[in-house]
């Protein structure tokens, strides 16, 4: 029995509405005042390392990695194992490479990165674009995964009732951000990684317990029930059909490995950290818990089809994206006691407030950066910066949430895939070489910034993943040209490439002038600025 009725809907819906109002409490109860900017977009600073830990793993559990990737594990098996590595390993880049220079160099949103180094306003309007772009994308797929949950674990079928989970949903994204800024979307983000972790060890331990323990009977299980045989826990399922199997798990791997890590909603929280020490245990704890899940997500996503079989799964969804929750409801066997109910119903709420509070942080990146980059050059009294702010939160939520609506019942793995192919291809290009490379021009940004978004946006229609095979965004249709599954092969070369190009043919001059400023800036690079943005007065989140 895999049919969320019963005492198990019953609890779970009593869990939803109780997660919803503590955390709109929590938001409203930490909320910043009407003129307190540094509250608003870092939260002054005062989050311990574990809990900004805590609060950027909430970040980078999304809904790509819960229902997606959990998706693959579940049908391919090892290619899926493969790519939920990839996301630790991009986790790991940014905590070893860019954490603490993002930290000494930003104050509150990518653009000032950027500008640290090119003070110019077409730098600041280019990341802003680029910001949204990259995350717009997730927001949709997040947003339609809320309605999805909603409706699945509820036994909604009309459209419009998933529509309404889908606008109720989105109204609570907006408050989140607006309300709450900084430190209330990191409690939410928190409180989400806690239940989370500690739902998901119960239900690992349930599977492992059914498999005796044994991780290898758990696999043979799950190849043999997949109906794939050995070919499960071997790679190229996946890309079976591809003609350039090898090639496509390359280049999705390499879409996740550079673009999940650089992805604005998640740099962001490297500006809430006090001093570069505090970065540093921050990501520390990130990586840990991060790591944690995804050990879990195999462990359950693997039960589900060990314990379901593959007809099951793609029954309940083609894609699989409803995995981690059947493998969680079939850990518990064919009854549920009322203690047991209510487990279940702990793990449906993390995975909606995983959802939920993802795509918070992600209209408060988006909003902090049409305020904050678009205002740079002409600066705004606190107190009307903040309520533009949260003006743009608004005026970024509602068109999400009407494409959410609309997008519910179409593949979004392309909108995923094209968040972390922009990232891979025009943030993290752009980062590197602001960071690390003394030549690199304004020309040089914006050449990457440009190439690498409008590359992405180029080919990414052309994949198959957008039209041409039965589980595509568009199956009826067939206008796939592009090789691979992802543009990520011919964008990441591209984009680094036009910003290597543009800069070397600017000339000694201005080469000499661009060493000349990076060195200057070399040291605040490397140690931080000598005194904290921080209004006197303010925790100093020691």
């Amino acid at each position: 029995m895999t049919e969320f009725s019963g005492p198990a809907q019953s609890w779970s819906l009593a869990a939803f509405c109780s997660v919803v109002a503590l955390t709109l409490l929590l938001c409203v109860l930490t909320g910043p005042d009407a003129d307190d900017l540094a509250e608003f977009y870092t939260g002054y600073k005062s989050l311990s390392p574990l809990r900004n830990g805590l609060a950027i793993a909430g970040d980078y559990i999304s809904a790509a990695t819960v229902l997606t990737i959990g998706g693959i594990i579940a049908l391919c098996g090892y290619d899926g194992v493969v790519l939920a590595l990839s996301a630790v390993l991009s986790l790991l880049l940014l905590m070893f490479l860019l954490a603490e220079p993002l930290h000494n160099t930003g104050r509150y949103t990518m653009g000032d990165v950027l500008g640290h180094r090119h003070p110019a306003r077409s730098v600041r309007i280019a990341a802003c674009a680029v910001t949204l772009l990259a995350l717009v994308p997730m927001m949709i797929v997040q947003l339609a995964g809320v309605g999805e949950l909603l409706a699945y674990v509820m036994g909604f079928t009309a459209p419009a009732a998933k529509n309404g989970c889908v606008a109720g949903a989105g109204i609570l994204m907006i408050s989140y951000a607006a309300l709450g800024g900084m430190r209330g979307t990191a409690l939410v983000q928190i409180f989400k990684t806690v239940m989370l972790l500690a739902s998901g060890l119960v239900v690992s331990a349930l599977i492992l317990h059914t498999f005796g323990w044994s991780t290898e009977a758990l696999f043979r299980t799950a190849a043999r029930e997949s109906g794939a045989g050995p070919a499960y826990l071997r790679w190229g399922l996946q890309y079976s059909n591809s003609p350039n199997p090898a090639l496509d798990l390359a280049s999705t791997q390499c879409a996740i490995v550079l673009g999940a890590g650089c992805l604005p909603h998640v740099t962001m929280r490297m500006y809430t950290a006090g001093t570069p020490r505090q970065v540093r245990r921050a990501m520390s704890w990130a990586v840990s818990s991060v790591t944690l899940f995804i050990l879990m997500l195999v462990l359950i996503c693997t039960g589900a089809t060990a314990l379901l079989g593959r007809a099951r799964i793609t029954g309940a969804d083609p894609h699989g994206t409803t995995a981690y929750l059947l493998g969680a409801r079939a850990a518990f066997g064919s009854g549920l006691s009322r203690s047991e109910s209510l487990l279940f119903a702990t793990v449906t709420t993390a995975v909606f407030l995983t959802l939920l509070a993802s795509v918070a942080s992600m209209t408060l990146a988006c909003a902090n950066a049409l305020a904050h980059d678009l205002t740079a050059s002409r600066p705004l009294a606190p107190a009307r910066e903040l309520t533009l702010a949260r003006s743009c939160a608004l005026l970024v939520g509602i068109p999400v949430i009407l494409v959410a609506a609309l997008a519910q019942h179409r593949s979004l793995q392309p909108l995923a895939t094209l968040s972390f192919t922009l990232g891979a291809s025009a943030i993290a290009p752009a980062l590197l070489y602001t960071l690390f490379w003394r030549r690199y021009t304004r020309a040089g940004l914006l050449a990457t910034l440009i190439v690498g978004s409008l590359t992405v946006l180029a080919l990414t229609p052309g994949t198959t993943l957008v039209s041409g095979n039965p589980v595509s965004a568009f199956p009826e249709a067939d206008f796939d040209w592009f090789p691979y599954n992802t543009p990520a092969l011919a964008s990441i070369p591209a984009g680094f490439l036009a910003g290597w190009l543009t800069s070397v043919l600017a000339g000694r001059s201005t080469a000499d002038r661009e060493r000349a400023r990076y060195e200057s800036t070399e040291h605040r690079l490397l140690t931080g600025p000598p005194t904290r943005d921080r209004p006197a007065g303010a925790p100093d989140g020691t």
